[in-house]
């Protein structure tokens, strides 16, 4: 085995074990800047820049990864953003 091959092979590895799952918010016709931009702060502790942010993302790309970790972390916070009223899922 050379050794590109074993360095690709660790990468990976890494890839694999390192990988993590995502919230993805949508954009909508429904809800506000203001009140997006709260929800974020309220339920992915984002600063209110990281959320006004997020949701410029959401409106020019109709959609924007919101948090990352663990699926046991992110499951009630989809669960509050979905009960707020905006589209999320976990991918």
């Amino acid at each position: 085995m050379s050794f590109k091959e074993k360095v690709s092979e660790e990468l990976l590895l890494e890839e694999e074990v390192s990988k993590q799952n995502e919230i993805v918010v949508f954009n909508d016709d429904v809800n506000t800047f203001d009140y997006v931009i709260d929800t974020l702060v309220d339920v992915c502790d984002h600063t209110p820049v990281q959320a006004e942010q997020c949701s410029l993302i959401v409106h020019y790309n109709g959609k924007c990864t919101v948090k990352t970790g663990d699926y046991k972390d992110l499951e009630p916070r989809c669960s509050r953003l979905l009960e707020a009223g905006l589209s999320a899922e976990i991918v």
